[in-house]
């Protein structure tokens, strides 16, 4: 598994405001986070995995096939994660990891991983009592 989640919260919704069920849907992505471990890669705690797994799926809906940049809304540089096409396969990388990358997927396999973490994200949102159903709206 190349994506490892774990220690999910929301704990910012509530400092807003905001109740899930109130918050705009920018706020649930930006404050949907748990531990992301890119292995190998990069690892970073508290990260905002409900905007990457819902800007993955809209990714994978419009067909894929070019490389993927996440122009994240909660940091300031963009490739925060990416995934790159090379001669070997489909790699992922971060700009905050110059230089590392996984080793290359197959087309296929890289859609299954990409898949698997948005199902443990889904899963994820529902255990901490929010309704995972904006996940698949994009």
């Amino acid at each position: 598994m190349t994506f490892v989640v774990g220690e999910f919260s929301a704990l910012d919704i509530p400092l807003r405001g905001l109740t899930p069920q109130s918050a705009p849907l920018s706020v649930l992505l930006m404050d949907i986070e748990a531990d992301l471990d890119i292995k190998g890669v990069w690892f970073e705690s508290k990260y905002p995995v409900a905007e990457l797994a819902y800007r993955l799926v809209y990714w994978l809906r419009d067909g894929g096939q070019r490389d993927f940049e996440l122009d994240s809304m909660s940091y300031a540089d963009k490739g925060v994660v990416r995934i790159v096409e090379s001669d070997d396969g489909w790699r992922i990388g971060s700009v905050y990891a110059p230089g590392k990358w996984t080793e290359p997927y197959a087309w296929d396999a890289l859609v299954a991983e990409i898949r698997q973490f948005v199902r443990t994200v889904t899963e994820g949102v529902a255990t901490i009592g929010i309704e995972p159903g904006f996940l698949s709206r994009a």
